[in-house]
């Protein structure tokens, strides 16, 4: 005996209707029964209509002749003629459902008996159809009308199962039917008096466990529009899959648990009877569905699904005077009872201080009003506080039995969570470790269930959403990096980089699916704007796993932003060096924030484009060892400017053959006033642990003040007018065997930049090029300094740079 359950989705149109019953056919080795769901959205339609028609709006007749229209359409489809036997058959249905709805308008009541008559004939109908298409195809199919066959008590809308009784009644029809196929409506039963009931919301299901119990049929399969149980909800997570094989406990979980596939009293039935139950696909029936067994096969995998439910509300019971005191958990659940609320989850502190409880959100008042007058006299007395509901919430669970006993498991979940901002308002989990519950913002959903998807179940790739503030010089080269290096990130690193959207002063280009990186220049051109402002929100909006702020601008605003998003546990990766050099206060909230909200917040590129200077003072310090002083050239331009000057061609015009190459800032006048480098060696005394302002940095400048008056444009004309300066700091230097260098210098608490003359066996003496070059003496670097030097300016090391610390917050 074979029992299978065809869903709604599965006889929503003649041609899956025709699918279904190739599919019961073709199961045929023995007695079969099939049990169908009504078309498609009928349901909804037809309480709809009653209750339109219970307040007198005559609009009830035009929906029931849509829903007529729509089964007529189907009969004649599955008719050969399209005047076969199917049609007359709605027609008949349809009138007696006019004379029920006519009566309910007449009335204007529509009591939960008369609504479950309503309800019954979305699944009279589409089980009758199926019966007589069946026949017409030569098969021995037989209508069994459920209602003779699951008897229940008179609880309308969700009626209790007498089993014993339905068991007799359906060993009588199989006595007289024993070969044929059954075709049965499901969610519907009757009372003792012949009134037809239902079964609840998702109830042929129940209908088919209950038939497959009682004829202890050796599988139950249900056919539905996905190919089994899946390890998350596709609609939340694209790289859910479905589980083969899984236990009924798990099953149970994840179906309580928001599982749509499975509705939850369904397993009762045939798990006492230890039948298998396969949730097959009708339009994918190849596929191997999920089979739910007693006990499956053991599999290496520790989690076998995470599951989620919305719609909750928090209650919080507290007080003082509930410790030590028995009753007051009885009371709270009976007060809960007596009002018909359904207790969705329980969690208490040890302290027996407060209690708290989850329960759908559209029972929070009438809780909250039950609750408050059944502890009236302790709330009056102060001894426990009114109770305080907290809606908006949701339930992410974790199910697999192989939790159990396996440590770990906890700390990775609330690991997963908390890095990417998501605050677990409670948690709960049973002695069996088969169910670990939190209770999160219900707008933190879809972010939870894929973050944890890509802790437990995908091996493939981290996914990292990145946020592109000025795709400029640097940026561009960034991107491009980007588009080369996805797919070995992906296979050598497992981390799926993608860039959500990229904005500068004029545009902003989203796309939460990640942009093409080789299309972007063209259509970011096409991109609307968005305030600076507007792209923060946007990021915290979006609420993506992962997400990464990077800031390859030099903008005071931007920086500006990077508090609120640390505060969203977004990570910021900046190039910007404005708020690592603004005042002190500022700069150490952002690395507050930083280590409170689990963010990284990473500026490597602020002192030496690529180079591990930040990182290795990090090291440095973290490791115990203290900096007594630093000695460095820290910027590339002037570097470069001061390597290729010498004296043949105007010092202005080695300036500008450094900008050309990309070397400079946008304003060349911060690398050569000094001030570029000043922030530079703030930065890494602040590292080094120092609370420096600005203020505090000595600056001696070598550039006639004149050359810092007007614009770019004045800038270089001065320069060139005092040509004769620039030679004698030149010629001063090589007369006395030295080269010219722009030095910065650190040592007790105290910092400077200035050019200096250095004299040859130096370590900054043969600094080429554009390099770069620090020096560090500690208490284990005392004689011999630690040394990391490299080329330290270009669009292309500095872009490499920001990568570092892309991979760096993406793999923490």
């Amino acid at each position: 005996m074979q029992v299978l359950k065809f869903g709604g989705t599965s006889v929503a149109s003649a041609e899956n209707i025709r699918k279904s019953i190739a599919i019961a056919a073709a199961a045929k080795q023995g007695p079969v029964i099939m049990v169908v769901s009504a078309l498609g959205g009928t349901t909804d339609a037809l309480i709809g209509i009653g209750r339109a028609a219970a307040t007198a709006d005559g609009a009830y007749r035009e929906t029931l002749n849509q829903l007529e229209e729509r089964h007529l359409g189907v009969a004649q489809e599955l008719s050969a003629d399209g005047q076969g036997p199917e049609s007359a058959l709605v027609r008949a249905q349809f009138e007696e459902l006019r004379q029920l709805c006519n009566g309910i308008f007449a009335l204007g009541e529509l009591s939960t008996r008369t609504l479950d008559k309503l309800m019954s004939y979305g699944e009279l109908l589409s089980s009758r159809l199926v019966a007589s298409v069946a026949a017409a195809q030569g098969l021995d199919a037989v209508w069994a009308d459920a209602r003779q066959l699951i008897r229940t008590n008179s609880r309308f809308g969700m009626a209790e199962v007498d089993m014993a009784v339905t068991e007799r009644l359906v060993a009588g029809f199989n006595a007289q039917h024993p070969a044929a196929m059954w075709v049965v409506p499901g969610f519907i039963g009757a009372d003792a008096q012949g009134v037809t009931t239902t079964l609840g919301r998702g109830g042929s299901d129940y209908t088919a466990a209950l038939l497959a119990a009682a004829l202890k049929a050796h599988v139950l399969e249900i056919w539905t529009d996905v190919s089994g149980m899946m390890t998350a909800d596709p609609r939340l997570v694209r790289s859910a899959r479905p589980i083969a094989r899984i236990s009924y406990q798990e099953a149970m979980e994840l179906s309580h648990f928001g599982a749509k596939v499975l509705y939850p009293p369904t397993i009762q039935p045939v798990m006492r009877r230890g039948i298998p139950l396969w949730i097959k696909n009708t339009f994918a029936p190849a596929d191997y569905g999920t089979l739910v067994e007693v006990e499956p096969p053991r599999t290496a995998a520790v989690v076998q699904g995470i599951s989620s439910i919305g719609n909750l509300a928090l209650l919080n019971l507290e007080g003082s005077g509930m410790v030590g005191v028995p009753g007051f958990s009885m009371r709270l659940f009976a007060a809960l009872a007596r009002e018909r609320i359904n207790v969705v989850l329980i969690t208490q502190s040890s302290s027996e201080h407060s209690i708290c409880v989850g329960v759908n959100e559209p029972d929070t008042t009438p809780a909250q009003v039950a609750v408050d007058q059944e502890f009236a006299v302790e709330i009056a007395a102060g001894r426990i506080e009114p109770l305080r509901p907290e809606r908006g919430l949701a339930i992410v669970a974790l199910v697999g039995e192989n939790m159990k006993d396996h440590p770990g498991i906890s700390g990775k979940l609330f690991g997963a969570l908390g890095q990417n901002g998501i605050n677990i308002r409670a948690t709960a989990q049973g002695a069996s470790e088969k169910n670990i519950s939190t209770v999160i913002r219900a707008a933190d959903v879809r972010k939870a269930v894929n973050v944890l998807h890509e802790a437990f179940f995908e091996a493939t790739g981290k996914q990292v959403n990145l946020f592109l503030l000025g795709p400029g010089n640097v940026g561009s080269k960034l991107l491009e990096q980007l588009a080369q290096q996805q797919r070995h990130l992906l296979e050598k690193l497992g981390l799926q980089l993608r860039v959500v959207a990229i904005a500068n002063s004029r545009h902003c280009l989203v796309n939460e699916a990640g942009l093409d990186l080789t299309t972007w220049p063209a259509e970011l051109g096409e991109a609307p704007p968005l305030p600076l402002a507007d792209f923060t929100q946007l990021i915290i909006d979006r609420n993506l796993r992962n997400s990464i702020l990077v800031d390859v601008t030099a903008d005071p605003a931007a920086a500006g932003c990077y508090a609120q998003l640390l505060e969203k546990s977004v990570a910021v990766v900046a190039c910007n060096k404005v708020a690592c050099s603004s005042d002190y206060a500022s700069y150490a909230r952002l690395k507050s924030l930083s280590k409170e909200f689990n963010a990284s917040f990473l500026f490597e590129t602020n002192v030496g484009a690529a180079l591990p200077i930040i990182g290795t003072l990090n090291d440095l310090t973290r490791s115990g060892d203290v900096v007594r002083r630093m000695e460095a050239v820290l910027s590339g331009t002037l570097n470069f400017v001061f390597n290729h000057y010498d004296g043949t061609r105007p010092f202005a015009e080695v300036v500008r053959q450094a900008q050309i190459e990309g070397y400079t800032e946008p304003d060349p006048r911060l690398d050569l006033s000094g001030s570029d480098v000043a922030r530079k060696i703030l930065i890494l005394a602040r590292e080094a642990g120092q609370a420096m302002e600005m203020s505090d940095i000595q600056i001696e400048p070598f550039l006639p003040p004149a050359c810092l008056a007007g614009d770019v444009a004045a800038f270089y004309s001065q320069m060139a007018a005092h040509e004769a300066h620039f030679r004698a700091l030149y010629d001063a230097a090589t007369a006395a065997g030295k080269r010219l260098k722009f030095v910065a210098r650190y040592a007790d608490g105290k910092a400077t930049v200035g050019l200096q003359q250095v004299a040859l066996g130096h370590d900054l003496y043969d600094l080429r090029g554009k390099d770069n070059v620090v020096l560090f003496y500690t208490d284990r670097y005392i004689a011999q300094p630690l040394v990391v030097k490299g080329a330290g300016a270009g669009a292309e090391v500095t872009a490499s740079g920001v990568f570092a610390d892309i991979i760096r917050a993406a793999r923490l």
